[in-house]
Protein backbone atom coordinates (compact mmCIF):
# COMPACT_ATOMS: atom_id res chain seq x y z
CA UNK A 1 0.00 0.00 0.00
CA UNK A 2 2.83 2.42 0.86
CA UNK A 3 4.33 1.69 -2.56
CA UNK A 4 1.17 3.16 -4.09
CA UNK A 5 0.54 6.11 -1.78
CA UNK A 6 4.12 7.44 -1.70
CA UNK A 7 4.30 8.08 -5.49
CA UNK A 8 0.89 9.78 -5.36
CA UNK A 9 1.98 12.13 -2.58
CA UNK A 10 5.35 12.81 -4.26
CA UNK A 11 3.58 13.57 -7.55
CA UNK A 12 1.22 16.01 -5.83
CA UNK A 13 4.11 17.76 -4.08
CA UNK A 14 6.08 17.94 -7.32
CA UNK A 15 3.10 19.35 -9.18
CA UNK A 16 2.56 21.97 -6.50
CA UNK A 17 6.16 23.24 -6.78
CA UNK A 18 5.97 23.48 -10.57
CA UNK A 19 2.65 25.37 -10.38
CA UNK A 20 3.72 27.95 -7.84
CA UNK A 21 4.31 30.44 -10.66
CA UNK A 22 0.61 30.22 -11.55
CA UNK A 23 -2.00 32.25 -9.71
CA UNK A 24 -4.23 29.68 -7.99
CA UNK A 25 -7.89 30.04 -7.22
CA UNK A 26 -8.30 29.17 -3.54
CA UNK A 27 -11.56 27.64 -2.39
CA UNK A 28 -13.16 26.42 0.83
CA UNK A 29 -16.24 24.20 0.96
CA UNK A 30 -18.56 22.36 3.30
CA UNK A 31 -19.36 18.80 2.26
CA UNK A 32 -22.40 16.60 2.74
CA UNK A 33 -21.47 12.91 2.48
CA UNK A 34 -24.03 10.34 1.29
CA UNK A 35 -22.67 6.76 1.62
CA UNK A 36 -23.44 4.34 -1.20
CA UNK A 37 -22.87 0.65 -1.99
CA UNK A 38 -21.40 -1.57 0.73
CA UNK A 39 -20.28 1.52 2.64
CA UNK A 40 -23.96 2.33 3.13
CA UNK A 41 -25.16 -1.21 3.76
CA UNK A 42 -23.08 -4.37 4.04
CA UNK A 43 -24.85 -7.65 4.79
CA UNK A 44 -22.95 -10.80 5.64
CA UNK A 45 -22.57 -13.75 7.98
CA UNK A 46 -20.01 -14.85 10.55
CA UNK A 47 -19.46 -17.38 13.33
CA UNK A 48 -19.79 -16.72 17.04
CA UNK A 49 -17.47 -18.13 19.75
CA UNK A 50 -19.28 -21.46 19.62
CA UNK A 51 -19.02 -21.73 15.85
CA UNK A 52 -22.69 -20.96 15.31
CA UNK A 53 -23.36 -18.86 12.17
CA UNK A 54 -25.25 -15.58 12.42
CA UNK A 55 -26.16 -12.79 10.03
CA UNK A 56 -25.22 -9.14 10.44
CA UNK A 57 -25.83 -5.81 8.76
CA UNK A 58 -23.53 -2.81 8.97
CA UNK A 59 -23.32 0.56 7.29
CA UNK A 60 -22.93 4.30 7.59
CA UNK A 61 -25.40 7.17 7.52
CA UNK A 62 -25.15 10.78 6.34
CA UNK A 63 -21.82 12.44 7.15
CA UNK A 64 -20.29 15.92 7.06
CA UNK A 65 -16.89 17.32 6.19
CA UNK A 66 -14.97 20.14 4.60
CA UNK A 67 -12.19 20.83 2.12
CA UNK A 68 -9.68 23.43 1.01
CA UNK A 69 -8.78 23.55 -2.69
CA UNK A 70 -6.11 25.22 -4.84
CA UNK A 71 -7.03 25.35 -8.53
CA UNK A 72 -4.06 26.11 -10.83
CA UNK A 73 -5.04 27.06 -14.42
CA UNK A 74 -2.76 25.46 -17.02
CA UNK A 75 -4.79 26.35 -20.14
CA UNK A 76 -7.87 28.37 -21.07
CA UNK A 77 -10.23 25.56 -20.07
CA UNK A 78 -7.98 23.23 -18.05
CA UNK A 79 -6.80 23.42 -14.43
CA UNK A 80 -5.04 21.18 -11.95
CA UNK A 81 -6.64 21.24 -8.50
CA UNK A 82 -5.03 20.16 -5.25
CA UNK A 83 -7.35 19.53 -2.33
CA UNK A 84 -7.12 18.70 1.35
CA UNK A 85 -10.27 17.28 2.89
CA UNK A 86 -11.64 15.70 6.04
CA UNK A 87 -14.94 14.10 7.01
CA UNK A 88 -16.69 12.04 9.66
CA UNK A 89 -19.55 9.55 9.30
CA UNK A 90 -21.39 7.49 11.92
CA UNK A 91 -23.12 4.16 11.46
CA UNK A 92 -24.11 0.91 13.15
CA UNK A 93 -23.50 -2.83 13.08
CA UNK A 94 -26.47 -4.99 14.08
CA UNK A 95 -27.14 -8.72 14.39
CA UNK A 96 -30.18 -10.56 15.81
CA UNK A 97 -29.60 -11.44 19.46
CA UNK A 98 -26.58 -9.15 19.85
CA UNK A 99 -26.17 -5.61 21.15
CA UNK A 100 -25.84 -2.90 18.54
CA UNK A 101 -22.30 -1.79 17.76
CA UNK A 102 -21.79 1.89 16.96
CA UNK A 103 -19.51 2.71 14.04
CA UNK A 104 -17.55 5.84 13.24
CA UNK A 105 -15.48 6.50 10.15
CA UNK A 106 -13.05 9.41 9.91
CA UNK A 107 -11.14 10.12 6.70
CA UNK A 108 -8.53 12.67 5.67
CA UNK A 109 -7.59 13.00 2.03
CA UNK A 110 -4.82 14.61 -0.02
CA UNK A 111 -5.81 14.66 -3.68
CA UNK A 112 -5.28 16.01 -7.14
CA UNK A 113 -7.97 16.53 -9.79
CA UNK A 114 -8.05 17.68 -13.39
CA UNK A 115 -10.76 20.28 -14.00
CA UNK A 116 -12.18 20.87 -17.47
CA UNK A 117 -14.10 24.16 -17.73
CA UNK A 118 -16.68 25.10 -20.34
CA UNK A 119 -15.87 28.81 -19.96
CA UNK A 120 -12.63 29.85 -18.25
CA UNK A 121 -10.20 28.02 -16.00
CA UNK A 122 -8.26 31.25 -15.41
CA UNK A 123 -11.34 32.95 -13.99
CA UNK A 124 -12.77 29.72 -12.50
CA UNK A 125 -16.04 30.53 -14.25
CA UNK A 126 -19.01 28.44 -15.31
CA UNK A 127 -19.57 24.70 -15.53
CA UNK A 128 -16.65 22.31 -14.99
CA UNK A 129 -15.96 18.58 -14.84
CA UNK A 130 -13.38 16.93 -12.59
CA UNK A 131 -11.63 13.60 -12.20
CA UNK A 132 -8.66 12.59 -10.08
CA UNK A 133 -7.02 10.51 -7.37
CA UNK A 134 -6.52 10.93 -3.65
CA UNK A 135 -4.45 9.42 -0.86
CA UNK A 136 -7.03 8.54 1.82
CA UNK A 137 -6.07 8.08 5.46
CA UNK A 138 -8.97 6.40 7.26
CA UNK A 139 -9.88 5.29 10.78
CA UNK A 140 -12.70 2.86 11.54
CA UNK A 141 -13.89 2.92 15.19
CA UNK A 142 -16.36 0.59 16.92
CA UNK A 143 -18.03 1.25 20.26
CA UNK A 144 -20.92 0.18 22.46
CA UNK A 145 -23.41 2.26 24.45
CA UNK A 146 -24.80 5.72 23.73
CA UNK A 147 -22.93 7.20 20.78
CA UNK A 148 -23.90 10.77 21.74
CA UNK A 149 -22.86 10.78 25.39
CA UNK A 150 -20.09 8.23 25.78
CA UNK A 151 -18.00 7.40 22.74
CA UNK A 152 -15.39 4.88 23.89
CA UNK A 153 -14.02 2.73 21.06
CA UNK A 154 -13.68 -0.99 21.74
CA UNK A 155 -11.37 -1.28 18.74
CA UNK A 156 -10.01 0.87 15.92
CA UNK A 157 -8.65 0.07 12.47
CA UNK A 158 -6.47 2.44 10.47
CA UNK A 159 -6.19 2.18 6.71
CA UNK A 160 -4.31 4.10 3.98
CA UNK A 161 -5.86 3.62 0.54
CA UNK A 162 -5.92 5.09 -2.93
CA UNK A 163 -9.25 6.67 -3.91
CA UNK A 164 -10.76 7.93 -7.14
CA UNK A 165 -13.00 10.96 -7.68
CA UNK A 166 -15.25 12.05 -10.53
CA UNK A 167 -17.73 14.89 -10.55
CA UNK A 168 -19.28 18.06 -11.92
CA UNK A 169 -19.48 21.57 -10.54
CA UNK A 170 -20.45 25.15 -11.32
CA UNK A 171 -19.08 28.51 -10.21
CA UNK A 172 -21.71 31.20 -9.68
CA UNK A 173 -21.17 34.95 -9.57
CA UNK A 174 -18.95 37.42 -11.39
CA UNK A 175 -15.26 38.27 -11.16
CA UNK A 176 -16.04 40.96 -8.59
CA UNK A 177 -18.03 40.29 -5.43
CA UNK A 178 -18.94 37.04 -3.75
CA UNK A 179 -18.45 33.91 -5.84
CA UNK A 180 -19.48 30.43 -4.78
CA UNK A 181 -19.44 26.90 -6.13
CA UNK A 182 -21.83 23.98 -6.06
CA UNK A 183 -20.27 20.59 -6.76
CA UNK A 184 -21.43 16.97 -6.88
CA UNK A 185 -18.90 14.14 -7.00
CA UNK A 186 -18.50 10.43 -6.42
CA UNK A 187 -15.63 8.85 -4.48
CA UNK A 188 -14.56 5.21 -4.27
CA UNK A 189 -11.64 3.31 -2.73
CA UNK A 190 -9.52 1.78 -5.51
CA UNK A 191 -7.16 -0.29 -3.36
CA UNK A 192 -7.28 -2.18 -0.05
CA UNK A 193 -10.99 -2.96 -0.33
CA UNK A 194 -11.01 -6.76 -0.67
CA UNK A 195 -13.49 -7.89 2.00
CA UNK A 196 -12.50 -11.54 1.44
CA UNK A 197 -8.97 -10.64 2.60
CA UNK A 198 -10.24 -8.86 5.69
CA UNK A 199 -10.14 -5.32 4.30
CA UNK A 200 -12.86 -2.82 5.23
CA UNK A 201 -15.47 -2.38 2.50
CA UNK A 202 -14.75 0.19 -0.17
CA UNK A 203 -15.33 3.72 1.11
CA UNK A 204 -17.72 4.96 -1.55
CA UNK A 205 -20.05 7.92 -1.35
CA UNK A 206 -21.65 10.78 -3.20
CA UNK A 207 -20.46 14.17 -2.00
CA UNK A 208 -22.34 17.47 -2.30
CA UNK A 209 -20.09 20.51 -1.76
CA UNK A 210 -21.06 24.13 -1.29
CA UNK A 211 -18.21 26.61 -1.08
CA UNK A 212 -16.58 29.90 -1.94
CA UNK A 213 -13.86 30.78 -4.45
CA UNK A 214 -11.35 33.58 -3.86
Amino acid sequence: MKNILIPVVVTLLGASSSLLAQEPRVGIALNLVLPTGTFQNLKGSSLDNQGIPYSYSSGYDLGVGGQVTFSFPVAQKLAFRMNVSGQSTNGSDTAPGYSKINLRHVMYGLGGDLQIFTQSAYRHRGLYFLAGLSADFERFDRSEGDIDSDWSPIDSTRKARLGGNIGIGHTFGYDAGTRFTLEASFHKSLTGNDIAKGDPPSTEFARISFGWIF
